[in-house]
């Protein structure tokens, strides 16, 4: 089959997995260095809380040993000392008037830059603000007492640059990271792919090894992983079925072959030896009489054939309905009844069930059992036919006395052109497919077809059915 044009090129199925575990790892790696980037940032920002939550309270222990605000003023050692070798905390002390001077300032930072509302703060509040530099800062307004009572408001300041550069660090390193970790993903990937796809080569060596004339590979099941085992499992079976389908079908066209030619050898033998000169017309109508015969018989085994190839195919085909067994061999019997008085034989009759099928056909299967045992019968004989209901199965039994058959021709019967005595059938006009015809109405009907025989005594032929229960109402 040709490619369709302008179809885009189907991309290998390595690709499409390797780029599909390649995306997924960079999703991933970069959703883990952003919940790294955010855990960090959250954990210094904590630290910075708690450590100006520490001063803060440093802070107000030292107020209360001063006083008045005299003494802070006079003494701010103490603060001071709270406050001296950071040069990241800036704390600053107001009286409660917000336009007054500041009583206390010590620390590093820009002084001018301290935002009013941390001055003007009525209530105790947290603050992140930048200053004149563009430096981020947290500020912590909380209002204090002193000795004697006397409320000051406390602003301690945190400058957050070295956070931020501890951050803005780990952000450059991740982002010179990415390009060769992704990197060493996608290759990595694309080996992980290309080693778990490595049996499919397998199926690929099999595969072209395949054709109609050899198909005896099978794949070796051993070293597949679970999932490539079941289908190659499948694979095997159904090249097994196929193998079995293509040796049946090559039989079949060698026997089909074989029984045609027989007839059309003779049909060309007379017809070649009559023309080789003149006769009279009672040899040429001789000759055309016998011609019939032949062609009767070949158009018999093509009506044989064509009615195989109807039975075989899928059940879904077949319209079935409840069918009395015991009706359908009555209506046999009746055809078959003048060719069994002039070998004065006796049919009888005994049971009756019901089963699912296709009434034509069960007659058809029962019409060549009961041909057959009328042909093999000695004369004087009975032959019977019984419907026995069984607990899973309806069983019709067609039995007649006679020669009886050998056990080692037993399992190849319902074999097509199959002939016990290949001179005598043909001579009395069988095709040899009337047991495999019977077999594959059978197997329409989703049951059997039996046989057992003992030699020189009894013939039994049977047709089990799939038991229908209840039996329909009226029957």
């Amino acid at each position: 089959m040709s490619r369709v044009t302008g179809a885009p090129p189907a991309r290998s199925l390595s690709m499409r997995l390797g780029l599909t575990v390649s995306l997924m790892g960079a999703a991933l790696v970069l959703l883990l260095a952003t919940l790294a980037y955010l855990a960090l940032d959250h954990q210094l920002d904590n630290l910075a809380r708690k450590g100006m939550q520490n001063k803060l309270e440093q802070i107000q222990h030292s107020l209360t040993s001063d006083r008045d605000s005299s003494d802070l003023t006079a003494r701010p050692h103490s603060l001071l000392d709270l406050v001296m070798g950071h040069d990241n905390l800036r704390l600053n002390v107001f009286s409660t008037d917000p336009l007054a001077s500041p009583w206390l300032e010590a620390g590093g930072g820009d002084q001018a830059t301290l935002p009013a509302a941390l001055r003007q703060a009525r209530v105790d509040s947290d603050l992140q603000w930048r200053d004149s530099r563009g430096q981020q800062w947290l500020s912590a307004s909380r209002q204090m007492r002193l000795g004697n009572g006397d409320a000051v408001r406390v602003v301690l300041s945190l400058n957050r640059h070295n956070d931020l550069a501890l951050l803005s660090a780990y952000l450059r390193s991740t982002l010179i990271a990415l390009p060769p970790l992704l990197l060493l993903i996608g290759i990595g990937a694309w080996w992980l792919v290309q080693r778990g796809l490595r049996p499919l080569q397998q199926f690929t060596r099999v595969a072209a090894k395949v054709t109609t004339q050899d198909l005896t590979h099978r794949l070796d099941l051993d070293n597949l992983p679970r999932e490539l085992a079941e289908l190659g499992q499948g694979i095997n079976v159904m090249l097994q079925r196929l193998d079995g389908g293509v040796q049946r079908l090559s039989q079949f066209s060698d026997d089909l072959a074989h029984e045609l030619r027989s007839p059309i050898s003779n049909l060309m033998g007379k017809a070649q030896v009559t023309l080789s000169r003149e006769r009279p017309p009672a040899e040429y109508k001789a000759v055309l009489e016998a011609s019939i015969e032949e062609l009767e018989r070949i158009i018999r085994i093509v009506a044989d054939m064509l009615f195989l190839a109807q039975v075989s195919q899928p059940a879904s085909q077949a319209r079935f309905v409840p069918v009395s067994l015991g009706e359908q061999a009555r209506k046999v019997s009746a055809l078959f009844a003048l060719s069994a008085e002039d070998r004065q034989l006796a049919l009888q009759q005994r049971g009756d069930a019901w089963v699912l099928g296709d009434p034509l056909m069960i007659q058809r299967a029962l019409s060549n059992l009961l041909s057959n045992a009328i042909r093999h019968s000695p004369s004087q004989g009975r032959i019977d036919l019984r419907i026995e209901q069984q607990a899973h199965s309806v069983r019709l039994t067609v039995s007649n006395p006679g020669p009886g058959i050998a056990a080692c021709h037993l399992p190849h019967l319902f074999e097509r052109f199959y002939r016990v005595d290949s001179s005598r059938a043909r001579a009395e006009g069988g095709t040899g497919l009337g047991l495999a015809i019977v077999r594959s109405i059978m197997q329409l009907h989703q049951g059997r077809a039996d046989v057992s025989s003992e030699p020189g005594r009894l013939t039994e032929f049977s047709l089990v059915f799939p038991t229908l229960a209840p039996a329909p109402p009226g029957a």
